[in-house]
């Protein structure tokens, strides 16, 4: 990305977080972090500590979070915070005419989703969900394929969350881990953006469809249990607790568009790290796990013949890279042999995303009704498991506004639609 005039920022909440996307804050051109703020005096001198050891200028430094809203030389706020507490600090940013950037999680209730979107529409301020999953490599090149008409028209996606953290949740309640507390007492698909936020630009939710109704049912809960009893000792006082988060947690979404969407919250059981991406039309497919994608008539089918005498097709599946070279999108063609930051490059291609649009004063890529939209998943979840897995509706964020949207900004970070025109050519 070429360097132009450079952003200033401000950094509300210091955790752990904050310290990946320092990493690749750090490596940009083009951005000035001038004050950050947190509460905690210990999050504060190792943030400071951080920015010494890179040789990076001392931020102005906050315990009140608005003393830094109303500074006038700051453009855009990050809010990587609480769960609980980074939407209505967003709400406030967006109030003082600035944009704002959250981090992913699931909302506690449509209420302060609400109070967000409203922010957002009264002020003009633009608030952006930092889910860096949307500029995978993988999901964007099936972003790419499908908007040149591989996969024909779509029909079901599927995905989720599917990550051992026992040795992080299981074991932090005592130390205040929030995602410990929201395992332990909420049950419901807690965190529903990494591979919902990607499925979402690829069936243009928001921009022509949206979600209509979910269905969520949970399964026992024992992985947190166990492990938490395992490290504690039975009959202990933290080796005994009960999390009420359901071990797997499915999540059935229908589309106005007629889509399905299966969504897999899992955190508390054995297995390796997967957001189990999948998107299936009427002449292919792609599913993470098997690396694979199929389109018919492209993809190898052997023609057998069984036991009996009768013929039988057998499809086999591409290995994904091969469609790297013609169906990469262009954002990794460009950035793949110099990807910095956090999480393979895909933080800092968002943080760019995020900057581009506060630089340009355009619309964000992933704006406030996507926001809204994917973290209400969380709190609907939970109302249908709370109800024996009845189905529950989706607010319409955009008031009717879904059918026909105004054009995103043509540019490059575009998660609606690939500007090839946006980038340069390379020889």
């Amino acid at each position: 990305m070429k360097n132009e005039r450079t952003v200033k920022i401000g950094i509300i909440g210091l955790g752990a977080r904050t310290e990946v996307l320092l990493v690749s804050l750090f490596t940009l051109g083009g951005v000035e972090i001038s004050a950050v703020c947190d509460m905690s005096e210990k999050a504060i001198a190792k943030i400071k500590g951080i920015f010494a050891a890179n040789g990076k200028n001392q931020p102005d430094v906050y315990k009140d979070y608005r003393e830094l809203l109303r500074r006038s030389d700051i453009e855009a706020v990050m809010i990587p915070t609480s769960w609980n507490a980074h939407l209505p600090i967003a709400a406030d940013t967006m109030k003082t005419g600035k944009y704002a950037a959250i981090e992913v999680g699931g909302a506690s209730s449509t209420e302060e989703l609400w109070q967000l979107v409203h922010a957002s529409e009264q002020t003009g301020s633009p608030c952006m969900m930092l889910e860096n999953c949307c500029y995978a490599r993988n999901e964007l090149m099936i972003l790419n394929m499908v908007r040149q008409g591989l996969f024909g028209e779509l029909i079901h996606c599927s995905g989720g969350y599917e990550h051992d953290l026992r040795d992080s949740i299981a074991i932090n309640v005592e130390n205040g881990f929030e995602r410990s507390i929201h395992n332990r007492y909420r049950n419901c698909d807690l965190y529903p953006t990494h591979e919902l936020g990607p499925i979402a630009k690829i069936l243009g939710i928001n921009r022509g469809n949206r979600f209509l109704s979910l269905t969520s049912t949970a399964s026992k809960s024992r992985g947190h249990g166990l492990f938490s009893r395992q490290h504690y000792g039975a009959g202990t006082k933290y080796g005994e607790i009960v999390f009420n988060s359901g071990d797997v947690v499915t999540t059935v979404i229908k589309c106005a568009g007629g889509e399905t969407i299966t969504l897999t919250h899992s955190v508390s059981l054995p297995r390796p790290y997967s957001r189990n991406g999948r998107v299936q039309g009427t002449k292919g497919i792609w599913l993470e796990d098997t690396s694979g994608i199929y389109i018919d008539g492209v993809s190898p089918s052997i023609e057998e013949i069984d036991p009996a005498g009768n013929p039988y097709t057998t499809h086999k599946w591409d290995a994904v890279e091969s469609f790297y070279e013609k169906y990469d999108h262009p954002i990794w063609k460009e950035y793949k042999d110099k990807t910095v930051g956090g999480h393979g490059g895909m933080d800092c291609l968002a943080i760019m995303a995020f900057l581009d649009a506060v630089r340009n004063k355009t619309a964000t890529p992933i704006d406030v009704y996507d926001c809204a939209a994917w973290m209400s998943v969380s709190c609907l979840s939970e109302q249908s498991i709370a109800l024996g897995g009845m189905p529950v509706t989706f607010p319409d964020f955009t008031n009717g506004k879904w059918i026909k949207r105004e054009v995103s900004p043509v540019n490059r970070w575009s998660l609606d639609t690939v500007h090839e025109e946006c980038f340069k050519v390379n020889n």
